[in-house]
């Protein structure tokens, strides 16, 4: 186990307090939620990067929400089926 200090300005750390945001379980859900996201970015910018690299053309907007709808559309019939 790790101990952490930090320093806050007042009103975030009493505003923090309030929402029970500075409990050790708040604080790793944050910071799990935050490793997360910043994984996702790192793996995408990657992914960005090898398809320039490739000469890839960019989608255009209505290629890319045909994608969304068919992820949505897959995702729900997966959903009934089980």
């Amino acid at each position: 186990m790790t101990t952490i200090q930090i320093d806050l300005p007042d009103a975030t750390a009493q505003a923090a307090r309030e929402a029970g945001l500075l409990t050790p379980e708040a604080l790793e859900r944050l910071l799990n939620e935050a490793l997360r996201r910043k994984q996702a970015a790192d793996s995408l910018l990657s992914i960005a990067d090898r398809v320039a690299a490739a000469g890839i053309e960019p989608m255009s907007m209505e290629e890319i929400n045909a994608e969304v709808k068919a992820a949505r559309a897959a995702r729900k019939q997966r959903a009934r089926d089980h």
